[in-house]
């Protein structure tokens, strides 16, 4: 095994080490309005029911969206929509229809307001399951509703954000399962 000599680095920059799992797009709707925004801050919490945990900053303008219908789909987009996804990230919903400005197409959901990305691999239908940490961190915790995947490919090649603009592609698939008892896979 190799060791590595280390050096220093910011606590404020850690993020680029952590960073949790691929970049998303979360549509939400409330009172006629629709939004979608980019979002690399969330966790897998809990299998069943199937829980996710996100950051959404207060000033964002989807915040009072999802706030107050305490929904939203949670999108998965592949590595082939990363200048949209970027873009996406870079307006604002307030003066802004991101879904007609991306060319984005919105499909009804069946269990929530918001709409599904036809354009993206994955919709995670959620509702909020507990807005205990919302008003102090920000932080929402939804329950996955329904969930809508593509046949193919199985595993998508998401994007992931590493800071400072800079990004990688989820790419070449390692199977331990050798190494996994059944009943942790």
């Amino acid at each position: 095994m190799r060791r590595y000599r280390k050096q220093d680095f910011p606590v404020a920059e850690i993020r680029r080490l952590m960073e949790p799992g691929p970049i998303v797009l979360v549509s939400s709707a409330w009172k006629g309005r629709r939004n979608v925004m980019t979002m690399g801050w969330h966790t897998v919490m809990e299998f069943t029911p199937s829980l996710i945990g996100c950051v959404i900053a207060a000033g964002n303008h989807s915040f009072e969206m999802v706030r107050r219908s305490r929904e939203c789909v949670i999108n998965i987009p592949e590595a082939a929509l990363a200048e949209v996804v970027t873009r996406i990230g870079n307006c604002s919903g307030a003066d802004t229809d991101k879904f007609a400005e991306f060319g984005l197409t919105a499909e009804p959901a069946e269990q929530v307001g918001a709409a599904l990305i036809a354009e993206c691999h994955s919709s995670l239908e959620c509702r909020l399951a507990d807005a205990a940490l919302v008003g102090k961190y920000n932080f929402f915790i939804w329950e996955v509703v329904k969930a809508h995947v593509a046949r193919r490919p199985k595993y998508p090649r998401s994007i992931h954000y590493r800071g400072e603009g800079n990004f990688m592609v989820a790419g070449e698939s390692l199977s331990l399962k050798r190494l996994f008892r059944r009943e942790y896979l």
